[in-house]
């Protein structure tokens, strides 16, 4: 839902409505004589046309206004340029002027002409129109008050006028539409250069993480084969310590280069979220919530359709992101992958007394009964990539030894109408937050 913020117009057209009241009458002293000495053509009528087609909403009063000041500069003129200055005189000369801009803005509003503003040929027959019926106004007032009289020639000056008017309006409004299409225009592109420019930087740091990916899986298969051959020694001699030695070597070389990748990408990101600040510790809602909008995006990279849930009870600390994430989020990404096709998981945090509990629910297919006892051993899996390559099964084995390193526990069970699974994951709240200083 798009939600319009009116402060801008509304600032908008109080500006236009202050040059109204104040050019208007400005506009109205560059003027002539066509039909008798008491009836006046300006640049009034036009002016208050133009300003009146930007106002977002027309309203009575700002017309009502300039009419009044209208009048009032025009007595003020008077009384500055006549020696022999009569304040009824004037006054009773310059007053039917207010019924013309007053009648002027009453006809606008009512025929609402700012609905068709794509629509000039209508724009113009309406100015017409309302100069035509305003000057009417204007005439029959002087009518009661000079008994002024109008011939058919006067009617045709009326009305070359108001045509003289509306083309004249409608000139200057479409260039300055045309002026404020290009302007917007010239924001779109840069908006636009801007957009471009951020999904290049995204393109480029996603180069880096999928290389980094790539590597971490690398450095997690030797890794696990190091370890595997450890174990099947029996009889660890010299040369199985070089080779171990120099295997050691290129993991370090490989992390050390994954660490160089990150740090590109954190500071390419960084720039690109510039507002945002970044800390260890966190409140435990934004935490769960950049846990499920990242596994929302595996979900649907995986082309899953998985409906994420979750519920936190209790006041909590501001926990440590990264311990939280590696974590939870592990476990998340286990029930993702291992739903079929459509599923639902849920996550649920709540205070025990000194200790925080994490329970990860899905109704994925489940553990089998004979891999129970299994799936916290090194190097077992139960999933396979697309080429039928095993996954490493070090997963689970290393959710459970940061677990135990955090003085916590780590447990599962089926889960609701023998469907799925849920971890439970209890960890002391103090192992997790920002130790104080002491002095």
């Amino acid at each position: 839902m798009i939600v319009l913020d009116m402060y801008p117009l509304l600032r908008k057209d109080r500006i236009i409505i202050l040059i109204m009241i104040f050019f208007v009458p400005l506009a109205g002293e560059i003027n002539f004589y066509p039909i008798n000495e008491t009836f006046r053509v300006s640049l009034g009528p036009p002016t208050l046309f133009l300003l009146l087609l930007f106002l977002r909403k027309t309203a009575i009063i700002p017309g009502f206004l300039t009419a009044i000041l209208v009048v009032f500069f025009r007595i003020l003129l008077d009384f500055m340029l006549e020696a022999n200055f009569n304040w009824l005189t004037s006054f009773e000369t310059h007053y039917p002027s207010f019924f013309f801009y007053f009648t002027y803005t009453c006809l606008f509003y009512l025929l609402k002409i700012n609905r068709f503003h794509r629509r000039l040929l209508v724009i113009g027959t309406f100015g017409i129109t309302i100069e035509i019926l305003s000057n009417f106004v204007e005439i029959f007032i002087q009518y009661i008050i000079f008994e002024v009289t109008i011939t058919s020639g006067s009617l045709f000056e009326m009305f070359f006028t108001a045509l003289s008017h509306s083309f004249m309006v409608l000139g200057v409004f479409s260039m300055m539409k045309l002026y404020e299409a290009q302007s917007q225009e010239i924001e779109v592109r840069k908006r636009n250069e801007h957009m471009l420019l951020h999904v290049s930087n995204l393109y480029e740091e996603t180069i880096h993480l999928k290389k980094t990916l790539q590597s971490s899986e690398k450095i997690t298969m030797k890794t696990y084969e190091l370890y595997r051959e450890l174990v099947e020694k029996e009889v660890v001699d010299n040369k199985c310590i070089e080779k171990v030695r120099q295997q050691l070597l290129e993991i370090a070389g490989e992390i050390h280069e994954i660490k160089k990748d990150n740090q590109r990408i954190f500071a390419g990101l960084s720039k690109l979220i510039s507002n945002e600040s970044f800390t260890d510790y966190v409140n435990i809602n934004d935490l769960i919530k950049i846990i499920v909008r990242a596994n929302e995006k595996y979900a649907h990279l995986l082309e899953k359709d998985i409906l994420f849930s979750y519920n936190i009870n209790g006041s909590h600390p501001h926990y440590h992101i990264y311990t939280i994430l590696s974590i939870v989020n592990n476990l998340v990404a286990n029930a993702v992958e291992a739903i079929k096709v459509k599923g639902a998981i849920n996550i649920e945090v709540s205070l025990k007394h000194h200790s925080v509990q994490f329970q990860i629910e899905d109704d994925g297919p489940g553990i089998l009964d004979k891999n129970r006892e299994l799936i916290f051993k090194p190097g077992f899996t139960s999933k396979f990539d697309g080429m039928g390559n095993p996954s490493t099964g070090i997963g689970l084995t290393f959710v459970e030894d940061m677990v135990k390193k955090l003085n916590g526990n780590i447990t599962f069970k089926q889960g609701p109408n023998e469907r799925g699974t849920v971890f439970i994951i209890c960890l002391p709240v103090d192992n997790l937050v920002e130790k104080e200083n002491t002095i």
